[in-house]
């Protein structure tokens, strides 16, 4: 009996620390630090100064040469040169699968160059299943790409998944998510006809913003699915996402309810109009009076404009 109340509480704790474990890992923690200071660069010296040197190569004489008939020296032996067995100099690697070793700008371009090549969302998709240029990538639980319907007339884009995206793998599936199906529904639209996403696809740690050069490197693949999406009016949700898309500096309360050019890369335009998150608006309900007003705007330029689909 005293042996199974034991194992039982063996497992009660095994289950606490995993548990605790866990929240750790949620809020963002990635690595485990002992409980002295370490002083790392003199750690670093000591194991260089422990490293066994390589001796120098001996020193060859040349052989010993004679005369020969004819009067001149000449040596007494001669030896092949045998070909180099050195490897070729490797063409250095791509940063695209490389996140510890590429720097923000390298790995950005990287990924323009590769989200260029797909040609339909579900390559794009791919593409970002297996991309590991962004950090974000190793503490995130799954990527959420997008939900609606990507025929649809409009788009709505977002900043970065929260902790409910995160598990679910889809955007706005939260308290935000649900306030902006409300919204969406009363100007007479769904998740049928919609399409969401956001510019950054994996959640960053404990919900924090994501880094500008997070959103370096993510936005060539936001962009790509805005061109492949090829919506009519695209709805950029909060201050990061109209100010990544747009280009504006302005903060999101003096943006929204304005239309912005949206170019694409052949020339094509669309109009962006910018408005304030869902997230935000649960912070302070007394702004839903201006997000409607942005919303009314919505619904009469997609009454006014011709279908492009």
């Amino acid at each position: 009996m005293e042996k199974m109340t034991a194992n039982h509480a063996d497992s009660d704790a095994r289950a606490d620390l995993i548990s605790y474990l866990d929240f750790h890992v949620e809020a963002g923690v990635d690595a485990a630090l002992d409980e002295r200071p370490h002083d790392r660069f003199a750690e670093a010296e000591a194991a260089q100064a422990a490293a066994p040197r390589a001796e120098p190569a001996p020193r060859r004489d040349p052989p010993p040469r004679r005369e020969s008939p004819s009067g001149e020296d000449a040596p007494i032996e001669f030896r092949r040169e045998l070909p180099s067995r050195d490897p070729p100099p490797r063409e250095p690697a791509r940063t695209y699968g490389n996140a510890a070793g590429a720097k923000p700008g390298e790995a950005a371009d990287d990924a323009r160059a590769r989200a260029a090549q797909m040609t339909t969302l579900e390559e794009l998709e791919a593409l970002l299943r297996g991309f590991e240029g962004c950090g974000l990538r190793f503490t995130a639980k799954n990527l959420v790409f997008a939900d609606g319907n990507p025929q649809a007339r409009v788009m709505f884009v977002g900043e970065a998944p929260g902790a409910d995206e995160d598990r679910i793998g889809k955007p706005f599936m939260g308290r935000s998510g649900q306030l902006l199906d409300r919204m969406m529904a009363a100007i007479g639209l769904d998740r049928s006809s919609a399409y969401i996403s956001n510019v950054v696809p994996w959640r960053p740690p404990g919900n924090r913003n994501p880094t500008p050069q997070e959103i370096s490197i993510c936005r060539p693949f936001v962009e790509r699915q805005i061109e492949l999406a090829n919506p009519d009016i695209l709805v950029c949700l909060g201050a990061p996402a109209t100010q990544t898309l747009t280009g504006t500096k302005d903060g999101i309360l003096k943006a929204r309810g304005r239309f912005y050019p949206y170019r694409f890369g052949d020339g094509r335009e669309i109009r962006a109009l910018a408005t304030l998150h869902p997230a935000y608006l649960l912070r302070q309900p007394v702004q839903k009076r201006l997000a409607w007003r942005d919303f009314r705007m919505l619904k009469s330029a997609l009454d006014g404009s011709a279908p492009g689909k």
